[in-house]
């Protein structure tokens, strides 16, 4: 293997390293370290530094990746922004094996003239912002009727002042003069195989193709703001745990003034005490008395749009369903809705009087459970029987 092939070619500075953060570093960390670091190096405020443009920027970029969750999460994987930084190589990093994906690029570069890993995947010019997510939990009775939810909500947004641009107001991005506006430069090389060209993304603008001469002082430069906002979420009827709601331009600013990104909200939708739910149906389980059973009774449910009345015919048995139509939740991508679907379960009695007993006893017979010689002589009899029992005194 040649001894060149495995080098580290000049690569870009670790943005924890740059922020002076730890990578386990909260966010407010992290923006703590970026205004220390805005301060010591504002070109502003350091007009005598012929350095401190060049860190600003150095400083901004960090910033702006690991502010920014997705780029964070794709940065911390991969070790570049762009989810491509840190593709492994080759026989991993032992030597004499490619460091990584950057290592690996160069190398295509030198011979092919760039377009593996050299190039740069950012778009010049405004792009849109990233999503977000946020979860929200309703009550039972808010996923059946709907509602509205107020949340607070910080977010990055395009700054008012410069319109997302980054550069003071009256003045405007210029073109990179390093890169010509391209975003990406090219460097030549001497190997022991020749002379090889190698296209990269421009260090100055950081593949932008523009550059902010005179920055906002808003927001530094970097063209935007976190601000917390409230915001109302309109929750549908008939919404269920799982289901996702999305408010479009409500998610992070764009980039170089491009629109925000969208807002998802997952649902979570809390137990109810008495109702239990499958698809658009409800479920519920009602005690009624060995009378109600046996005679049959008109009572009332409890409903999701309240109290109605439900005829239980004579002999009901434990267990008997019954349906109530219309009853359940809103169907929410459809018209009508669900059922409710009502369980009976019967409650034998546990404390009677001696009179209660007597008269319980007197039934068995009568209904052959104890003396078969004793026989029913009709329903009237049991009916007559039941009532006793249960209008007698304790």
């Amino acid at each position: 293997m040649l001894p060149w092939i495995g080098e580290k070619m000049a690569q870009q500075r670790d943005y924890y390293e740059v922020l002076g953060v730890p990578r386990t570093a909260s966010q407010e960390d992290i923006k703590k370290a970026y205004k220390k670091l805005v301060k010591q190096y504002h070109p502003d405020l350091n007009p005598d530094s012929k350095t401190a443009e060049d860190k600003m920027k150095e400083v901004n970029q960090a910033y702006d990746v690991l502010s920014d969750a997705d780029k964070k999460a794709r940065y911390d994987q991969f070790g570049s922004e762009d989810g491509m930084g840190g593709f492994g190589g080759f026989g991993g990093n032992g030597a004499g094996g490619f460091g990584g994906a950057g290592d690996f690029g160069d190398i295509f570069d030198m011979f092919f003239g760039g377009g593996f890993g050299g190039g740069s995947r950012r778009q010049s010019g405004p792009r849109q912002g990233s999503d977000l997510r946020v979860d929200l939990t309703v009550s039972f009775e808010e996923a059946a009727k709907g509602t509205e939810k107020e949340i607070e909500l910080t977010r990055t947004e395009n700054c008012t002042v410069c319109g997302g641009s980054g550069a003071k107001p009256g003045t405007s991005r210029n073109n990179c003069p390093q890169c010509g506006g391209s975003g990406k430069v090219r460097i030549n090389q001497s190997t022991p195989l020749g002379k090889f060209q190698t296209i990269k993304t421009c260090p100055r603008c950081n593949g932008e193709g523009t550059v902010v001469d005179k920055p906002c002082g808003t927001c530094n430069g970097s063209g935007k703001v976190r601000r917390t906002k409230k915001i109302k979420i309109t929750v549908p009827a008939g919404v269920d745990t799982g289901s996702r709601l999305r408010m479009q331009n409500e998610g992070e600013g764009g980039y170089l003034g491009g629109p925000p990104g969208d807002l998802y909200i997952y649902i979570t939708v809390k137990p109810h005490k008495f109702f239990r739910r499958s698809g658009d149906d409800i479920y519920c389980d009602l005690p009624i008395s060995m009378v109600q059973a046996t005679l049959g009774a008109e009572i009332e449910v409890e409903t999701l749009d309240g109290k109605v009345k439900l005829s239980i015919p004579e002999g009901t048995q434990s267990g008997t369903s019954f349906r109530l139509r219309s009853r359940g939740f809103p169907k929410l991508r459809g018209y009508g809705k669900g059922d409710q679907h009502v369980k009976v379960q019967v409650q034998t009695p546990t404390r009677l009087s001696a009179e209660q007993r007597e008269l319980m006893r007197q039934f068995a017979e009568m209904s052959g459970e104890k003396n078969a010689a004793l026989n029913t002589k009709d329903q009237d009899n049991k009916k007559r029987f039941f009532g006793k029992i249960f209008n007698s005194d304790d």
